[in-house]
């Protein structure tokens, strides 16, 4: 099954606190049969961690939450509106597109 989500993508919050907010997507996570997006400043949770070599001192890190993949729409860059992304497979390869405007997505 090909993600219609991808790293890198703009993307607006549909359903949840974060409702209408936009952000770029930072990281695709998989949980079971379940993914997530993590979204750049959206979500934000606090998280208490102890010191380990990586986090030098501990504390409470403010740090992005997951967010269910059917609660974000992409961002088409051409016509800058939420649009659904469909497929299409040429002889060489296979690409998004937007369905409001046409336009090759990647």
């Amino acid at each position: 099954m090909a993600l219609k989500v991808k790293k890198g993508d703009m993307i607006e919050v549909i359903e949840g606190k974060e409702k209408g907010k936009k952000g770029k997507v930072l990281r695709i996570v998989n949980r079971k049969d379940k993914k997530f997006v993590l979204v750049e400043k959206l979500n934000i949770i606090k998280k208490h961690m102890r010191p380990s070599p990586r986090l030098r001192e501990g504390g409470i890190i403010e740090m992005e939450g997951p967010i269910h993949i059917s609660n974000v729409a992409v961002i088409c860059p051409k016509c800058n509106a939420r649009t659904r992304i469909g497929f299409k497979v040429t002889e060489e390869k296979k690409f998004r597109y937007c369905k409001k405007c046409g336009e090759v997505i990647d």
